[in-house]
């Protein structure tokens, strides 16, 4: 089939794209290279450079008559849409309904959408997480990724575009970027390895539920299948410290660097972790990857 995948040049959906061109499919990534790179790209896969919220975006799906949209691309940090929701919005609200108008006009199949295991939850009560909780995001970002859920089911139901929104956990991997706020296991890795000392936000005790990318890719092959519909969290559905982390790393490093902490951030979510049970039990995905061998194949990547 041909699959446009959004946000090729990044971290998680390059190894979507790199996996989807293996399977035989016929693959096109557009990206703006805000933050992807082009060393990420796929050989097998077809690039663009272009903004999903250019008007472009129409003429491009004119022309291809893609079958399947996996849309990544996204303004992904947190703090940032609080200081400023409406370039936010523009991106991944405005941004989305560029790409579902130009496929419902062009007979796209099935939308994939990379939505959030922790934004779109906020704080619950429940650990894990199920998909059936009250969604509460307290950022534009996970209010934003609610809003594109939703515009989705819009979709669907006016016109008849299947959809599968992903909700993922902490994404982790070879290719994640260290720059920036997302990614503490990037962050830490490239610091130790650099020896610089890594900062732990606060007391280090909250918790996260970290899922490898290798596992993503795994849920985004699945959701390709005619019968796979609906909203899913990919996660683990453990919980693990920052400070865990630190541990982890430290000792696959062989860094000496001491346990340092930091300010705490403000508005950080205490505890963050999904439950993975509904996708294994309709379509029988579950993570496979144990955390400390996801942390040593990264430390292997960020090495090289």
């Amino acid at each position: 089939m041909k699959i446009l995948v959004t946000g090729g040049a990044g971290f998680i959906a390059s190894h979507i794209a790199e996996t989807y061109t293996q399977l035989g499919n016929e693959v096109v990534i557009i990206d703006n290279l805000s933050t992807g790179t082009k060393e990420n790209l796929p050989k097998n896969a077809r690039f663009i450079q272009m903004d999903i919220i250019s008007s472009e975006i129409h003429t491009l799906f004119e022309k291809e008559k893609f079958d399947v949209v996996c849309h990544h691309a996204a303004q992904m940090n947190v703090r940032f849409s609080v200081e400023d929701p409406i370039f936010d919005a523009n991106t991944n609200i405005i941004g989305g309904l560029n790409l579902y108008e130009a496929a419902r006009k062009t007979g796209v199949k099935k939308i994939i959408f990379a939505s959030t295991g922790g934004a779109i939850y906020g704080e619950q009560e429940v650990i894990p997480t199920p998909e059936n909780m009250p969604l509460e995001p307290c950022s534009p970002y996970g209010i934003a990724k609610l809003a594109n859920e939703k515009y989705l089911a819009f979709y669907k139901e006016t016109y008849g575009l299947d959809f599968v929104c992903l909700r993922y956990a902490n994404v982790y991997g070879p290719r994640q970027s260290p720059k920036g706020e997302a990614g503490v296991v990037a962050i830490f890795i490239n610091r130790m390895l650099n020896g610089e000392q890594p900062i732990i936000n606060g007391d280090g005790l909250y918790t996260r539920d970290y899922v490898f990318v290798k596992d993503v890719v795994n849920a985004n092959i699945l959701a390709l299948n005619s019968d796979v519909s609906g909203i899913f969290n990919i996660g683990t559905g453990i919980e693990t410290t920052t400070n865990e982390i630190f541990s982890h790393l430290k000792n696959l490093t062989n860094s000496n660097c001491a346990e340092v902490h930091g300010e705490a951030k403000k508005g950080e979510q205490r505890v963050s972790c999904i439950s993975y049970q509904k996708f294994l039990k309709m379509h029988n995905w579950q993570p496979k990857t144990k955390i400390i061998d996801g942390l040593s194949e990264t430390v292997k990547y960020f090495k090289k």
